[in-house]
């Protein structure tokens, strides 16, 4: 029942794209635009097919067939993007954790933090762009770095509203039933706070791959940033608009990824744990 609830979602969210993509080719073969400036449907999905496949035929003196059929820009851009993304989360989100825990249990360590941690904040991180050439010069590190500021503040914001949302009567009837600190954070505060955390971490990850792009674009001779960035130089829109799609491509699968881990998770807090 579940399977064929999840299928008829999937039909009905396909319907608007698929009008979108239906009134896009009657707009390119009415002629109503230049095919310059936005190609038709058929000629973005022939160059994102160019764009997959290996740019050099197959040879098995040069490596495997597994090789050879990875080898194509468009994988080997999505790679260096998701590497990227997930580095800079892992290090953004790392960190966040732990310091929005301590934020939100301790009005000490919130108010020692809070006022430099709203200062930077509203700084978005593209601002850091010129800092973190100069810092970490071209290539991985300043794209990561600018992908953990983009993660960092998310996943701090939310756990610290998550630890700070958990209801009073909780906490009271635990250490009236003689919990102990550890017991009281590891089994009442954490479990009740994790939602929080799981929509920060989701909003993070999200946050993590629109900085990707843009530093992507500045900072390295690789990935989807940087061939979207190619593309325009030579006013290739068909490879612009096929990067794009790719970019839209891999974020819906990671936002679904996340949502599956979320309802896994937090089955217990839907009332579904047997």
């Amino acid at each position: 029942m579940a399977s064929t609830s999840s299928w008829r979602q999937l039909g009905v969210g396909l319907v608007l794209p698929a009008l979108v993509v239906a009134l896009w080719q009657t707009v390119a073969t009415m002629g109503w635009v230049n095919p310059q400036v936005l190609p038709s449907p058929l000629a973005v999905a022939e160059k994102w097919m160019a764009y997959l496949l290996p740019l050099q035929p197959y040879d098995p003196a040069a490596g495997g067939w597994l090789h050879w059929a990875v080898s194509g820009e468009l994988i080997t851009d999505s790679l260096s993007s998701l590497y990227r993304v997930v580095v800079g989360f892992l290090i953004g989100g790392g960190l966040a954790l732990p310091l929005g825990l301590a934020m939100g249990m301790s009005n000490r360590v919130y108010d020692w933090f809070n006022v430099l941690v709203q200062m930077v904040r509203p700084i978005p991180p593209i601002a850091y762009i010129p800092l973190s050439m100069l810092w970490f010069g071209l290539g991985n590190p300043p794209a990561v770095f600018l992908i953990a500021l983009g993660a960092f503040f998310p996943v701090l914001m939310n756990t610290i509203a998550g630890v700070r949302q958990v209801d009073g009567i909780y906490i009271r009837a635990a250490r009236n039933l003689g919990a102990s600190g550890f017991t009281l954070f590891t089994r009442v505060i954490l479990p009740a706070a994790v939602p929080y955390i799981l929509s920060g971490v989701r909003i993070g990850i999200g946050t993590a791959f629109i900085v990707v792009i843009v530093a992507e674009m500045v900072a390295v001779n690789n990935g989807l940033g940087f061939r979207i960035l190619e593309a325009r130089e030579y006013f290739w829109s068909d490879k612009i608009i096929a990067g794009m799609i790719t970019i839209g491509l891999i974020g819906l699968a990671i936002d679904v990824g996340m949502n599956k881990l979320n309802n896994y998770l937090l089955r217990w807090h839907r009332g579904l744990e047997n």
